[in-house]
């Protein structure tokens, strides 16, 4: 290689080099948590009977809510803001799983949340199990939860943790997202994670 072609390919590739360097990281909306460390796999029962594993879903965006069918007025708002952000998604819709996953397994049993959770999208899936098995999967995800007070004049309440919690394709856990959010916002950060190679 002469000295011009060799000067030239050594200036390319430190510009080259500048530029990932410089390259900003993924803007979000909501807020980013790609360094925690917690988030791992677990296993629990769907609402088809079937036991599910979250790292089943390798290659998907996967959207997790933890709330409970008798919540009477968080849980039901948010599984409606989910699946009008799947609808926005088309065909890349394919490509995200939400998973609903109980905070209250005495009432959600399997037949309770079957009849609950499809009519807000076929493709989400409700998961319960024990209760040792909810808990240590809401701690593992800092989830925090418990029987309210007020249940005893007959409601069935639970206080839970409401933020949305996302995982990259990868299985790595990326946002901490309000319930309430924009339906925009979120589609556009499910759309940055999408875009993000395997």
């Amino acid at each position: 290689m002469n000295k011009p072609c060799y000067l030239r390919s050594l200036v390319f590739f430190l510009v080259a080099l500048f530029i990932a360097a410089c390259t900003p990281a993924p803007t979000f909306k909501s807020m980013d948590i790609s360094g925690v460390e917690w988030g791992s796999d677990f296993t629990l029962t769907a609402h088809t009977g079937k036991p599910v594993r979250a790292s089943e879903f390798s290659g998907k965006v996967v959207i997790m809510f933890f709330g409970y069918t008798h919540c009477p007025d968080i849980c039901a708002p948010t599984l409606v803001r989910l699946d009008q952000v799947m609808k926005r998604l088309g065909d890349e819709a394919k490509d995200v799983q939400v998973l609903f996953v109980t905070v209250d397994p005495e009432h959600d049993t399997v037949k309770q949340l079957a009849g609950f959770i499809p009519p807000f999208n076929p493709s989400f899936i409700g998961l319960t199990g024990s209760d040792k098995e909810i808990a240590a999967v809401a701690s593992e995800y800092k989830v925090a939860y418990g029987k309210n007070p007020q249940s005893m004049t007959g409601k069935i309440l639970v206080d839970h943790s409401t933020g949305i919690l996302v995982k990259d394709k990868k299985g790595k856990l990326r946002l901490l997202v309000k319930n309430d959010v924009a339906v925009d916002d979120l589609e556009h950060d499910v759309r940055v994670l999408l875009r993000e190679k395997n």
